[in-house]
């Protein structure tokens, strides 16, 4: 489901990434009293919201859709189906119906720290960074050692040029979760763009591409710092790498524009 001069084609590639946002996963039989309908029929809402998280986990979005929208016509209560059907349309380019669907949830749980989050990266997306901040203040609030939303408000404070503020986020992602891949990445873009430390930096992109070799943008990242350094080999077997994990994942603009500046270095 989402954020970056040597060539100019460099900034049609987001150099953050925000924090995946996922789906709220299977409930059990008993719930909470907020969840519950009065009478009856609550079994079915679960057993649709269930199903509906089981096609989530194999890509059948439609069916998923369907499966929660016939939980919440029995439940109108249950706030992880409104949730789940938010990340939804916002994967179908609905950030009205996302951004309603995300409100409902937490009204109905406010304490649903993933949902502050997930409304976060809403806002963030549609420039308004102070609303943006505010829910990711509110999920850190929730749960304290909620890393997605550590690195989801560093990147913020890194935009809006608090690097400190930034820096201390991603630390303490990485203290919470040593294997979160995205927290590096994000560190070593702060590192190398806004504190001119780059040797810091190639040690966070290398740690990000070894805990997740398929995220793509820490090739990307790491390629500018090798192509900075004059490493031209080296950068352009990153760019290569990141451009074909970048059309595997099926992000075609991403694709094109780390294809066009293979290029204008003339390795194509």
């Amino acid at each position: 489901m989402k954020s970056f001069a040597l060539l100019t084609t460099v900034s049609l590639i987001s150099l953050s990434t925000l924090a995946t946002v996922r789906p709220v996963m299977a409930l059990e039989s008993r719930q909470p009293a907020e969840t519950r309908i009065a009478q009856g029929n609550n079994q079915d809402a679960i057993g649709h919201y269930n199903r509906g998280v089981g096609y989530i986990q194999q890509e059948k979005y439609d069916l998923a859709l369907a499966e929660f929208n016939k939980a919440l016509n029995i439940n109108p209560r249950l706030a992880g189906a409104y949730y789940n059907r938010g990340i939804l349309y916002g994967e179908q380019g609905k950030p009205d119906l996302a951004l309603s669907d995300y409100n409902k949830a937490i009204n109905i749980n406010p304490r649903f720290a993933e949902a502050y989050l997930n409304r976060g990266v809403l806002y963030d997306e549609q420039g308004k960074p102070d609303l943006a901040l505010s829910d990711y203040n509110q999920a850190i609030n929730i749960n304290p050692r909620y890393a997605e939303a550590y690195v989801n408000r560093g990147i913020l404070y890194a935009i809006q040029g608090k690097p400190d503020l930034a820096l201390s986020d991603y630390n303490q992602a990485i203290n919470i979760n040593p294997r979160f891949a995205e927290a590096y990445y994000n560190r070593g873009n702060l590192y190398y763009y806004q504190q001119g430390k780059p040797d810091l930096a190639l040690s966070d992109y290398n740690q990000a591409i070894e805990i997740n070799p398929q995220l793509a943008l820490a090739y990307f990242g790491r390629g500018l710092l090798y192509y900075s350094r004059q490493e031209t080999e080296k950068a352009i077997g990153d760019f290569r790498q990141a451009a074909e994990l970048f059309r595997q994942q099926g992000n075609a603009a991403a694709y094109e524009a780390v294809m066009e500046f293979l290029r204008q270095l003339g390795a194509v």
